[in-house]
């Protein structure tokens, strides 16, 4: 079966749940297998997390770096979830005006790598992201990445 076969049987059966996931929120990865919105957030927040500890001008290394450790996902995925890292990283400034003006008595050298990256992430998705969620349930979507990944 070709793997355009296979994807398109894989959608076919997606649809076919009664499950209420948005169908605009999913992925086919490489292997015909589903990656919902949430797995490609949790991809943003983990090379976000790795750009943390390296230099923004070694970005694309870091990226090809993460991508070569998850090569089950598809090159259009992979193009997206790049884009949308990239775009924060652009906003980086911005995005870190807010959060330090919302955050009283701490200054961000002083959150966690991780909690400062999910902070990144949702002030992103929330104020300069228009794909996705709704802008109402963007913050609670990074609630569930921080339990997900803070526990």
């Amino acid at each position: 079966m070709s793997q355009a076969l296979q994807q398109k049987k894989s959608k076919k059966e997606y649809k076919a749940k009664s499950d209420g996931t948005d169908r605009s929120s999913v992925f086919v990865s490489q292997k015909g297998t589903l990656m919902k919105r949430s797995e490609v957030r949790e991809h943003i927040f983990r090379i976000l997390f790795c750009v943390e500890f390296c230099e923004k001008e070694e970005f694309e290394d870091q990226v090809e770096l993460y991508f070569h450790g998850h090569e089950n996902i598809n090159e259009k995925t992979q193009k997206e979830i790049t884009e949308k890292t990239e775009n924060l990283i652009e906003h980086l400034d911005e995005i870190d005006e807010q959060i330090s003006a919302h955050t009283n008595a701490w200054n961000l050298e002083r959150l966690g790598k991780a909690e400062l990256s999910i902070l990144r992430l949702a002030t992103y998705e929330i104020l300069l992201d228009r794909t996705g969620a709704k802008k109402s349930k963007r913050s609670m979507k990074a609630v569930e990445l921080a339990k997900k990944i803070l526990q």
